[in-house]
């Protein structure tokens, strides 16, 4: 499971979104960007997956999946790089709330810390009503238990995932193919 290691690191895991611009490519992309990150090490990827919007805006459908990695930066600094990464990859904070968008990069969960701060909560707040977060995060870490809420898999079994179409693989250009994760090779 995720936690602290001796070491100072943690594992942690992003939800990862695109419906704009090519969303399969745009979901590699941002894996190739958080293993290229110097202070996060891709553990494993889930596959992709297509869902539909969450939302009142009328758009595309979204392509997910969730990216567990290891890091020693804090929740902070981790939320710092993830929004690095999508202002590199062409996100422009400030639009509509729900809207489509280019990448989305959301802090899930940072090993076994519970954070509530300005600007920054983890678990993330809707962890536990998104199918399009728990079955990828479940894929990766099948007895995961989540901060505060409980077991990934019982979280899992209160949501719809009807609406979640498999895509295949991420494999991104630059990743090394041991990254590429069957369910539970992520898991800690």
């Amino acid at each position: 499971m995720s936690g602290a290691a001796p070491s100072g690191v943690e594992r942690i895991h992003v939800g990862i979104g695109s419906n704009l611009e090519g969303p399969r490519e745009q979901v590699r992309r941002a894996v190739a960007a958080l293993a290229a990150h110097p202070a996060l090490r891709l553990a494993g990827c889930s596959r992709l997956y297509a869902n539909p919007p969450v939302g009142p805006v009328a758009q595309p459908d979204f392509v997910n999946a969730v990216a567990a990695l290891d890091t020693v930066l804090g929740p902070r600094e981790t939320l710092d790089a993830l929004l690095g990464i999508e202002s590199s990859l062409g996100r422009v904070r400030g639009t509509l709330r729900w809207g489509p968008r280019v990448i989305d990069l959301d802090l899930l969960l940072h090993g076994e810390r519970i954070v509530d701060e300005p600007g920054l909560q983890v678990p993330h707040p809707r962890i536990a009503e998104r199918a399009f977060v728990l079955v990828p995060l479940v894929e990766l870490a099948p007895s995961l238990v989540v901060p505060g809420l409980g077991p990934a898999r019982a979280l899992l079994a209160c949501v719809d995932e009807r609406a979640l179409e498999p895509l295949g693989d991420v494999a991104p250009a630059g990743v090394p193919d041991d990254t590429k994760v069957a369910a539970g090779r992520a898991e800690r």
